[in-house]
């Protein structure tokens, strides 16, 4: 396999590493991921196997191997709304969530032709492979609603700016998302939710499954994942934009959410640029 390489769009990136410690944490964050194995990453784990992440849902996978060659697509919630749309299978308040999240996937022929193809555009770099890599994309998100993701409805649910999201948590997440670049108390996103700080929390905790202040971390995650392969900015200011004044601490963070360094992760979207 070659070296690590990342691609970022506006929906969907890519990264194609190597999973190089005896155990990783790997989060979707605010959209969707995929895992898939490039070769035998445990017994449960086989070559060309995929695990489905619903958003902000967390695995920790166990290297047992020397190789453990990993392809990580991640898929924004308007993604797969504009391909539910143009199938027809999305109404007003839908809810789009993998039927089998987090459970290895290993007998799907089509779903690792798809993600082996990306793959192989990735590495081999012919003429027009982000072309390629785009086409790939739009055709694994349709194929991602055609056999594995359930439309639910929901009266509650609704699309806002900032993806799918509960509209009881709509004026909160669209705030955490306005100025996740400086620190937030408990108390400020309630109040832009109208909620008082121990209802917010429940509520937020039981919609999303996480916590409000796990979820802006997120956030600031992705916005510098953003900055980092789209801008020149210094990591420095980088970290101060999604507010971490400290440079070393902004490194700290971003290596636990994503296992590289911010420069790794620059060099390396810079080089598949």
């Amino acid at each position: 396999m070659q070296s690590l390489r990342i691609i970022v769009e506006p929906q969907f990136s890519i990264e194609q590493r190597v999973l190089n410690q005896r155990s990783s944490d790997l989060s979707a964050q605010s959209g969707y991921l995929l895992i898939h194995s490039l070769n035998l990453l445990s017994e449960k784990f086989p070559a060309h196997a995929s695990l489905l992440l619903n958003p902000n849902q967390t695995i920790q996978l166990a290297a047992g191997h020397s190789c453990n060659d990993l392809l990580l697509v991640r898929l924004t919630p308007q993604l797969l709304l504009e391909a539910a749309t143009r199938l027809r299978l999305h109404c007003t308040g839908a809810h789009l969530l993998f039927r089998h999240a987090l459970t290895p996937i290993t007998d799907d022929k089509n779903l690792s032709a798809v993600l082996n193809g990306i793959q192989h555009e990735i590495s081999e770099g012919a003429a027009g492979w982000r072309e390629m890599i785009r086409a790939q994309v739009n055709q694994l998100a349709v194929y991602l609603l055609r056999s594995h993701i359930n439309v639910q409805r929901s009266d509650e649910i609704e699309l806002s700016r900032v993806g799918i999201v509960d509209r009881r948590l709509r004026r909160a997440l669209e705030f955490m998302h306005d100025n996740c670049g400086r620190e937030l108390s408990l108390s400020e996103i309630a109040a832009a939710a109208y909620l008082s700080e121990f209802h917010f929390a429940r509520l937020f905790k039981k919609i999303t499954g996480t916590t409000p202040h796990a979820h802006l971390a997120s956030l600031r995650i992705e916005k510098a994942r953003r900055l980092l392969a789209e801008t020149d900015f210094s990591i420095s200011e980088i970290g101060a934009r999604v507010g971490y004044g400290s440079q070393s601490h902004f490194t700290k963070i971003f290596r636990e959410a994503t296992g590289l360094t911010p420069r790794a992760f620059r060099e390396a979207a810079q080089q598949s640029g």
